[in-house]
């Protein structure tokens, strides 16, 4: 064996070294992407948890802050109600099969997490409202902050009191997302009365209001 043959042998297998290197290189680089991608993953579910919590207590804490009298608080909580009521009567309005099976607006809430019949269902009826998840929550906030010591006012009773309702809530009310919401809610209840059925009309709001309190 020349010097040349075993200078090639020696190449090669030092080729086969540096190769084993980089096929062990490129498999760490694999892991470390695989584990960089977890760990981003984590910490976006982290930052979008941390999020929503802080957006949950931005939103209690505006809720908790304002400042009506009995009487506006009565007034604003009206609006409240009906379009919760509204949105429960309608998801069991397009889904009557499952109506023992949602006796109230958190029901719904609960199960069109996994199921997605209702939450489609949900979604649509958010669409033809002109509202969003974000109002919800707000909405839902507010009844659970205000429900236990506010009353329903019909709608004759609401206008003798105040005449502009968005004027008060645009002037009381400074959290934006809380304002948004509660401005959509009386347009909601504002623009549907028009095209309210009979059966609707015919309903008891005592018989309603129970549903979303329990």
């Amino acid at each position: 064996m020349n010097s040349e043959t075993t200078t090639l042998i020696s190449l090669k297998e030092a080729m086969k070294r540096v190769d084993h290197k980089l096929q062990a290189l490129e498999a760490q680089f694999k892991e470390l992407d695989f584990t960089k991608d977890n760990l981003m993953q984590k910490f976006q579910h982290h930052r979008k948890t941390l999020a929503s919590q802080a957006a949950q207590d931005e939103m209690w804490t505006a809720v908790l802050a304002l400042k009506f009298t009995s009487m506006e608080l009565n007034i604003v909580y009206s609006y409240v109600i009906e379009v919760l009521i509204r949105l429960h009567t309608r998801v069991l309005e397009k889904l009557p099969d499952l109506v023992r099976g949602l006796p109230t607006l958190a029901s719904v809430l609960r199960r069109k997490v996994k199921n997605k019949r209702i939450r489609v269902v949900w979604e649509s009826i958010l669409e033809e409202c002109g509202l969003q998840e974000g109002d919800i929550a707000a909405l839902c906030t507010f009844f659970i902050a205000h429900g236990n010591k506010a009353e329903h006012y019909a709608a004759k009773v609401r206008q003798m009191y105040i005449r502009d309702i968005t004027f008060l809530i645009t002037n009381m009310v400074k959290n934006q997302s809380l304002l948004d919401s509660l401005l959509r809610a009386v347009q909601v209840i504002e623009k549907g009365k028009a095209v309210k059925t009979p059966e609707e009309q015919k309903s008891s709001l005592k018989e309603l209001i129970p549903s979303v309190k329990n």
